[in-house]
């Protein structure tokens, strides 16, 4: 039995994601029990990751109801800065944030909560190359490895990803 049996995980794909934030916490919260479904503009498409890896979305963007999900989890790379421009991906942001739900997010993944409109008054962290558009947007940006504010969760790099798992855990298990 997992710690997570149950729970629904929504993680948005698109071309060049960070391969290992997009599979390590994947793969992590399936092993505790949790259903992850990927979500992007075309479910026919193979995503590339930054290094090579495929990834394919199991539903669109336009048919994702963010009251089925209970974590949403952003992976960094670049793929954050074409997806903070499609208005699905702010609404489901939006929507899971107003819900008090987890939303986690790592390195460049600060983008699309930067552009939904939901990190001001947060502490947050990332890659150094957002810090400033972070705080820009209101949050306060903290170098540590991991950052939990509220229903927040935000980590720099992929050396962080042990650390940013156990806080989505953490936090959504002790939601149960």
């Amino acid at each position: 039995m997992g710690l997570l049996d149950g729970k629904k995980v929504l993680m948005f794909v698109g071309n060049l994601f960070e391969d290992l934030e997009l599979m390590y916490p994947k793969l992590r919260l399936i092993e505790e029990g949790a259903a992850v479904v990927l979500a992007g503009v075309d479910t026919n498409t193979v995503y590339k990751g930054y290094h090579g890896y495929p990834a394919k979305a199991d539903i669109l963007l336009s048919d994702v109801n963010p009251d089925n999900f209970d974590i949403l989890v952003i992976a960094g790379g670049f793929a954050p800065d074409k997806l903070r421009r499609n208005m699905d991906v702010k609404n489901i942001t939006r929507a899971m944030h107003q819900q008090g739900k987890t939303i986690a997010f790592i390195c460049h993944a600060g983008w699309v909560p930067i552009s939904a409109g939901i990190v001001k008054g947060y502490t947050c962290t990332s890659t150094r190359g957002i810090t400033d558009d972070l705080e820009n947007a209101g949050a306060k940006w903290v170098n540590e490895p991991v950052v939990v504010d509220r229903n927040l969760i935000s980590s720099r790099v992929p050396d962080d990803l042990p650390a940013f798992c156990r806080a989505i855990i953490q936090l959504e298990s002790n939601k149960s």
